[in-house]
């Protein structure tokens, strides 16, 4: 998700939004520990996804 679709998410939307990618991101570290993926970086994409969604829930709860 690129920092301009998060932008246009409501709050709710986007602690919806934080707890799929958070879901999505043990089921592929889980996966990858049991056996390696055949594209690992999708781990760091998720990754990068979820620190967006937090980074912007804390921003609007701070304004």
């Amino acid at each position: 998700m690129k920092q301009s679709e998060i932008k246009e998410l409501s709050v709710a939307e986007l602690q919806e939004k934080l707890g799929e990618y958070k879901k999505t991101y043990a089921d592929l570290k889980m996966a990858h520990a049991i056996t390696p993926l055949d594209n690992p970086l999708q781990i760091r994409s998720v990754r990068r996804t979820v620190a967006r969604l937090s980074t912007e829930l804390t921003k609007r709860e701070l304004q």
